[in-house]
């Protein structure tokens, strides 16, 4: 029974990583809706963490990945694994074979998410945006989003500008 249900889990993953869907929507740099079989979908881009829409650099990622795919199709890449929201997480490719996340990274609009992420390549594409100061790494202390999510309001409020 555990192999027929495994089965069936590789059969479904491996159907819904070989489409393209439509992206409608952009919730922030590292949230994107696709239309899935007729349905609403959110995805949570794999290995990335985007700073917070409050944030500096929050803007602007939104804004970059709105320009690369929204209204386009898209294909996913990830393993079928849903984040604690129910959100599918994975990697977004575009028809060009662009990546979404790696695009994010490499202009030091995303964090490497090791918390949840050992994938070296992103690991060495951030240490690249960060020595060659982009984005988010032109700033003298940015600050991770997991950290600035814990920030209390008083903290935020001394921290908060837009870019």
């Amino acid at each position: 029974m555990k192999k027929l249900l495994l089965l069936s889990f590789l059969i479904f993953c491996s159907s819904v990583f070989a489409q393209t869907y439509k992206v409608i929507g952009i919730k922030d740099g590292d949230t994107v809706s696709l239309l899935m079989d007729g349905k609403e979908q959110t995805v949570r881009l794999a290995h990335i963490d985007c700073p917070e829409k409050k944030q500096a650099y929050g803007t602007k990622a939104k804004e970059m990945v709105s320009d690369l795919c929204f209204g386009k199709m898209v294909s996913l890449q990830g393993d079928g694994k849903l984040d604690r929201n129910g959100r599918m997480i994975a990697e977004l490719i575009l028809p060009n074979g662009v990546n979404i996340n790696i695009t994010l990274v490499k202009n030091g609009l995303a964090w490497h998410f090791k918390k949840y992420s050992k994938d070296a390549s992103y690991a060495q594409l951030a240490i690249e945006a960060r020595s060659k100061k982009k984005g988010l790494w032109k700033e003298k202390n940015p600050i991770a989003p997991w950290i600035w999510r814990k920030m209390s309001k008083e903290e935020k409020a001394s921290n908060s500008y837009a870019f």
